[in-house]
């Protein structure tokens, strides 16, 4: 460990005090404690939160009792598995703090979960971990570093390896390989071509792991500082075809005749576009939009006379296939509705050519997107991949436009909120109509007059109403 690494644990440390006073805690009865794994890693590149992983010989009754009067709260939720959970407040910071034995576990090649052993040493509990980076560890309270695998050096040099061989480590826990991927997205980290070789090789056996574990690293992916590299590892390794096939189906064929836009690399730059305009942090709705926005051209593509490629209603097929996909991995009900919807509507802008559209189109733009404009806004702008400046600056000047004309009629018409100008009890008093089928109809038509022409006053509302009840023949 050089110079400036020990100075990057010992400042977690100083800033973590009650890591020593836990390591003091244990060793006055007796036992070893390590702050260990993503704990240390994160130290080492100056990004430690308020979470602190632990590993010990002690066992979980044993930590128990040590934890129990020390702690703000403790928790055995993870006992199964030797981890005790707990809590500390301390200098303003609420540590939460996870305490686990070692572990010397054996795998049945089945499952991913192991056949819990409690083992008796740290070099046994850390060849066991999935990435050298993570099999660190830091002893309380004498700041002993072990790092009997390369971590420190795979970290420094941005390399990602398994402590064992990674056929056995994949074979134990197929997770790994997707944590692999989350991680050259979280980390900028490359793995090893042993690695790779061997997420390829072992890539079926993500069949293993559960839908819900699956989405929650590819969230992880997503949300990290370069999604676009963890994507790529998919795809090169095999993994997506597995766990998400519509990213590898985009790699679309081509040939002299047929010249089309490379609909993959198109969509992982408009999802780096995409996350250049987050405002707030990441974004998982924008993010997943921007990647998915096209995954309905792969089953539209046709060739035409002439040697031209169409994609005609991809966002049609393509908002279908997003909500396949994410229901399957078991997305958020919420969350799978934005992306199909987005990916549905994503292509209206481009009927905005010149500015021509009328007040009514505007509205209904408006009205479509509903409370995802935001979002839509940003997915139509990454959207535009072209390397010809004219023709970028040129769609961009058509999208400020746009918004200029949606503020515009906003602010006159409150757009956000786009209803008929009368409600259902004016609607059943003026036509004397009970409530049913026809003033669902009646409220309709209004909606529709109100997306064309504007704001009606009450009178007019009124009078519109009266005439179409009497086209249709309505009597109340």
């Amino acid at each position: 460990m050089d110079a400036s690494q020990r100075q990057a644990v010992e400042n977690l440390l100083r800033l973590s005090p009650i890591a020593d006073e836990l390591g003091e805690l244990f060793a006055a009865a007796g036992f070893t404690l390590h702050l260990v794994g993503g704990s240390v890693r994160d130290a080492l590149l100056g990004r430690l939160g308020n979470d602190l992983d632990f590993t010990t010989d002690a066992r979980p009754a044993q930590i128990q009792r040590l934890l129990a009067p020390w702690a703000d709260a403790v928790w055995d939720t993870g006992i199964a598995f030797g981890t005790v959970g707990a809590s500390k407040r301390d200098a303003g910071t609420t540590w939460i703090i996870e305490i686990t034995t070692f572990r010397a576990d054996a795998y049945d090649g089945q499952s991913r979960n192991p056949e819990v052993t409690f083992g008796d040493s740290l070099d046994g509990d850390l060849v066991r971990r999935d990435f050298s980076i993570n099999a660190m560890a830091v002893s309380v309270p004498d700041h002993d570093f072990t790092d009997p695998f390369g971590g420190l050096a795979a970290l420094a040099t941005g390399r990602l390896d398994t402590p064992a061989a990674p056929e056995q480590s994949f074979s134990d826990d197929p997770l790994r390989m997707l944590r692999a991927a989350r991680f050259a997205a979280q980390l900028q980290v490359t793995p090893a071509p042993r690695v790779l070789a061997a997420m390829r090789q072992m890539a079926p056996q993500i069949q293993r792991i559960t839908a819900e574990r699956v989405r929650a690293e590819l969230e992880k992916l997503l949300l990290g500082a370069a999604p676009r590299a963890g994507l790529t590892l998919l795809v090169d390794s095999g993994l997506a075809q597995f766990v998400l096939p519509e990213l590898p189906a985009l790699i679309l064929e081509r040939d002299e005749h047929h010249q089309h836009k490379d609909v993959y690399q198109h969509s992982l730059t408009v999802l780096e576009q995409a996350i250049a305009q987050e405002e707030d942090g990441p974004d998982l709705t924008l993010r997943l939009a921007a990647l998915l926005h096209d995954v309905g051209k792969p089953a539209t593509r046709r060739f035409e006379s002439g040697g031209g490629v169409s994609f005609h209603h991809h966002e049609v097929v393509g908002a279908k296939l997003i909500r396949k996909r994410m229901r399957a991995l078991k997305f958020p009900k919420q969350l799978t509705e934005d992306v199909a919807n987005l990916t549905f509507l994503h292509l209206r802008f481009h009927g905005y050519s010149g500015g021509q559209w009328t007040d009514s189109a505007v509205r209904r733009y408006v009205t479509d997107a509903g409370p995802l404009l935001p979002w839509l806004h940003k997915l139509v702008r990454a959207d535009s991949t072209t390397r010809n400046p004219r023709r970028r600056a040129a769609l961009q000047r058509s999208y400020d436009s746009l918004e200029e004309r949606i503020a515009e009629l906003a602010a006159a018409e409150d757009l956000a909120r786009v209803r008929p100008d009368l409600d259902g009890n004016a609607i059943m008093q003026l036509l004397d109509l009970p409530p049913g089928p026809l003033v669902g109809r009646a409220w309709k038509y209004l909606k529709e007059l109100r997306l064309e022409r504007g704001p009606l006053t009450r009178d007019e509302a009124e009078a519109e109403l009266l005439a179409w009840a009497e086209r249709e023949g309505i009597n109340g």
